[in-house]
């Protein structure tokens, strides 16, 4: 009887480990929270020290790099105001993580405000002790979409 409920505590512990996230994942979808955080308060000077100086964004009206990025966000032509995270994903090898996040993005773009579903690709890079943002990319979906994890 010992051996069952040993072996029972032993499977069911294996099993939790595989569904738990590591330190490094956690943390990078942190990162990514707390980015929609700061994009919403307008923080450039925090998005400053995110953003790698080679980072691109891709949106639904163009491609940048990260000082046009910036910009956008300090003067408000699209302000993020509420990213809503309804599913993310992340996958991470060695220096290089990749979060996928299904949101409703409300967003003021130039007077109006909008609503609309995406799913957004980010690439982060490890860089001496410090997460660095590669690249951005929304891509339009329907909210039925799902993350495949």
């Amino acid at each position: 009887m010992k051996r069952i409920i040993i072996s029972l505590f032993l499977i069911f512990l294996t099993v939790q480990v595989g569904f738990s996230q590591s330190k490094t994942e956690k943390e990078v979808l942190q990162l990514s929270k707390d980015k929609w955080q700061w994009m919403a308060d307008k923080d450039v000077e925090k998005l400053e020290k995110l953003f790698d100086d080679k980072s691109k964004f891709l949106h639904m009206s163009g491609t940048w790099k990260k000082a046009e990025e910036l910009e956008i966000i300090k003067t408000g032509s699209i302000w993020y105001k509420k990213a809503t995270v309804h599913d993310s994903a992340v996958e991470v090898s060695g220096k290089t993580a990749i979060v996928w996040n299904r949101i409703t993005l409300l967003a003021n773009v130039r007077g109006s405000d909008v609503s609309t579903e995406f799913t957004v690709t980010e690439v982060f890079q490890k860089q001496k002790k410090a997460w660095k943002m590669l690249a951005l990319s929304f891509s339009s979906v329907r909210d039925t979409h799902q993350i495949k994890k």
